[in-house]
């Protein structure tokens, strides 16, 4: 039976070129589980593959898509049968092995988790990678002690990917969410997600030589980096934490120590790569729980494999807002 996936392959010049193709499983590397796809999504990572490839693809052709959701097709593995609705996000698929941009996919069973009661594949599409991402930094502030009446959390990149979801569930939580953008027009959208406040970027873009200023923040998720990660620790309240989860800012962090010194602020690292499945059920478990799913439909924008070209290089200029749903068969 043949499917349509996106190929990604490289001429001899080095350049990258993505197209929708016809083949079959003879085509794939084979794997533990073969899995339906019904939705993935686009995430940076995918936009790298997609396009250049970021380091990130080891060979060619390669099929992209670092998550999708679906239905057991078969399995060599006693955890899953046929029928069994999964999701995968992460464990290098998508890059380093081939991905979510084809009707069915070959992975390994320890990369699967079942899909929650109460979502749908389409639903878990648009949580996908990013708000898998969003729920864990949730988690990890939560598990430092941050609850809604410490004050105020900020959320920058607000209007992405991660930063959509993780306003979402935030205001679903009853948190006061300050929700940082670069983009004027996103502000009507944001507060439609639960944001209170809006802040403008500028007002974190630019680096300051106090290493503390005043505390306005009680948590924050942090998709951005760079200069701006900087800054904001220094405006943390006394024993905050800060969920660094991108960094669409850059990767160097020009601060000092001070804030974790003096007020004891914590910065803490978010990976949903390499997530232990335990904490990975614990996750799919509390989006299930805590995102609200009329707020989640209104981040969704629908689109297919023939999309996704364009899409690759819109979200590494930061041009796509919200949570795109892949629908790989459309």
């Amino acid at each position: 039976m043949s499917f349509n996936a996106l190929i990604v392959d490289k001429d001899e010049d080095g350049k990258t070129h993505a197209a929708v193709k016809t083949i079959s499983q003879s085509d794939m590397p084979q794997s533990e589980v073969t899995v339906a796809v019904d939705y993935s999504t686009v995430n940076y990572k995918d936009g790298l593959c997609i396009g250049p490839g970021g380091g990130l693809v080891r060979s060619y052709p390669h099929i992209p898509g670092i998550d999708f959701a679906g239905t057991v097709k078969a399995s060599s593995d006693d955890r899953y049968k046929a029928g069994d609705k999964v999701v995968l996000t992460g464990w290098r698929v998508g890059e380093a092995h081939w991905g979510g941009y084809a009707g069915e996919a070959n992975v390994r069973a320890d990369w699967l988790v079942p899909l929650p009661d109460g979502l749908t594949t389409r639903q878990a599409m648009a949580v996908g990678t990013a708000g898998f991402t969003a729920m864990l930094a949730v988690m990890a502030l939560e598990d430092h002690g941050l609850t809604p009446d410490h004050g105020p959390v900020l959320v920058t990149g607000a209007a992405g990917g991660v930063g959509s979801v993780a306003t979402a569930i935030l205001a679903n939580l009853g948190y006061e969410v300050a929700a940082v953008t670069g983009r004027a027009e996103a502000a009507e959208y944001l507060r439609g997600l639960g944001a209170s406040t809006i802040v403008a970027r500028g007002d974190l873009n630019e680096t300051v030589k106090r290493p503390l200023e005043a505390e306005n923040w009680a948590g924050c998720v942090d998709a951005v980096g760079g200069a701006m990660l900087a800054r904001l620790l220094g405006q943390m309240k006394y024993g905050a934490s800060v969920a660094a989860v991108g960094l669409a800012g850059g990767v160097g962090l020009p601060a000092t120590v001070i804030p974790f010194l003096l007020r004891g602020v914590n910065l803490l690292g978010i990976d949903s790569v390499m997530q232990p499945y335990n904490n990975r059920l614990r996750a799919w478990g509390r989006i299930a729980r805590d995102l609200p799913m009329d707020k989640l439909e209104a981040m969704i924008v629908p689109a297919t494999l023939a999309d996704l070209p364009e899409l690759g290089r819109d979200i590494l200029k930061g041009q796509v807002r919200g949570r795109v749903v892949v629908d790989v068969n459309g």
